[in-house]
């Protein structure tokens, strides 16, 4: 993994570096706003080497990860994308895969800190199966961008968040989903040629954007992020994850059970959120921070901001994960830095997300029912 001192493009003029599980890669060049508009516009990259790379060979490898996690794999082609959620029994989600099958081997994607308890879970999966796994993270880097880099890639992860995929089903209502345009990729190259890439920066042959400015972009998509929008209670329903990462029609697998029935008979007990925030105070949540409501004279917690940026055209807007029973069209309220932030809602799953099965509820045992008159 790329550090301060051995990630060439945090030499970069301006640099600062990312905190907390963003440490290792650039949160900005100096000019945070100015970045997001250029890599928004498909003429800057994004340094994401802090990211892990996996990779899974054999000839059962597809049908095998196929048979643990919610995305129907089987039928992945060389050069296809997908990606797909290993669930607890009970449901909850416990690692995103973004993945990239070469015909030979499969390349998986995952945040940094997911890697080595990943591989462990794997690894302890294997049985006779013909699968073989590795950490090939010391070998590639990640960067990303809304357009085709001019680099010798080793492969390309297309994410899919533009549409719902096959077998999906998407809980926002679809004449108004930001990422329709939505052409994000991760590009894996040789880690050594980090260093050729900060060259042509420097010359200008290229341009770097911080990952502030890919959060500003992802939040305004509604894109969710295993590293700031799950939490140990989360199911994918909550999110609006079964857009891309489920397929309701595939086989048995841990946790679908969950997922059937919160789909089709219930609803997800808390729902994702786009904040848009009042600004005049010129304070930004943090994620982490309580989400509020007045009601009746008195305070009362809904939820937890989990991201938060400033937006280039929206201005300061943040995701947020509340309890499905808010009103949708209450303003809620924000503490960050002894100042209370007011913050209009945009659902993203809404309310009634859920229950599309329609099963009509039938009389409750022995109670009496009567002809309508």
């Amino acid at each position: 993994m790329t550090d301060q001192t051995t990630n060439p493009l945090l030499a970069l003029p301006g640099a600062v570096q990312g905190t907390g599980r963003d440490a290792g890669v650039a949160a900005h060049y100096g000019n945070p706003l100015l970045e997001q508009r250029r890599l928004a516009a498909g003429e800057a990259f994004v340094d994401l080497s802090h990211h892990a790379v996996l990779t899974i060979t054999g000839p059962d490898r597809l049908t095998w990860l196929d048979s643990m996690s919610s995305q129907s794999l089987k039928s992945l082609r060389p050069g296809d994308s997908a990606e797909t959620l290993l669930l607890a029994p009970t449901g909850r989600l416990e690692y995103a895969l973004k993945l990239i099958d070469d015909g030979e081997l499969l390349w998986v994607l995952v945040e940094r800190q997911e890697a080595a308890g990943l591989l462990a879970w794997l690894d302890s999966m294997r049985f006779m199966l013909r699968v073989e796994l590795a950490d090939r993270s010391d070998e590639f880097a990640t960067i990303g961008s809304f357009a085709e880099l001019p680099v010798a890639a080793t492969t390309s992860w297309r994410d899919p968040w533009a549409s719902v995929v096959a077998g999906g089903h998407q809980y926002a209502a679809p004449d108004e989903h930001p990422a329709a345009g939505w052409s994000w990729r991760e590009t894996l190259i040789p880690r050594e040629a980090l260093g050729d890439l900060a060259g042509r920066v420097s010359a200008g042959e290229a341009s770097a954007a911080g990952l502030l400015a890919f959060e500003a972009l992802r939040i305004a998509a509604w894109r969710p992020r295993f590293a700031t929008e799950v939490d140990e209670r989360t199911i994918p329903h909550e999110l609006d994850w079964l857009r891309t990462a489920v397929h309701l029609n595939k086989g048995c697998y841990r946790g679908q059970e969950t997922i059937a029935k919160v789909h089709n008979l219930g609803h997800p007990p808390r729902r994702l959120v786009m904040l848009h925030l009042d600004g005049s105070e010129g304070v930004l949540p943090p994620a982490g921070s309580e989400v509020w409501l007045e009601r009746d004279g008195e305070r009362r917690g809904v939820g937890t901001v989990t991201s938060s940026a400033i937006h280039y055209e929206l201005g300061p807007i943040a995701l947020a994960v509340i309890k499905r029973t808010t009103d949708a069209a209450a303003t809620l309220f924000i503490d960050a830095d002894d100042v209370t932030v007011a913050a209009a809602q945009q659902p993203i799953v809404p309310p009634t997300a859920g229950a599309e099965a329609n099963v009509p509820r039938l009389p409750r045992l022995g109670a009496v029912t009567r002809p309508p008159r």
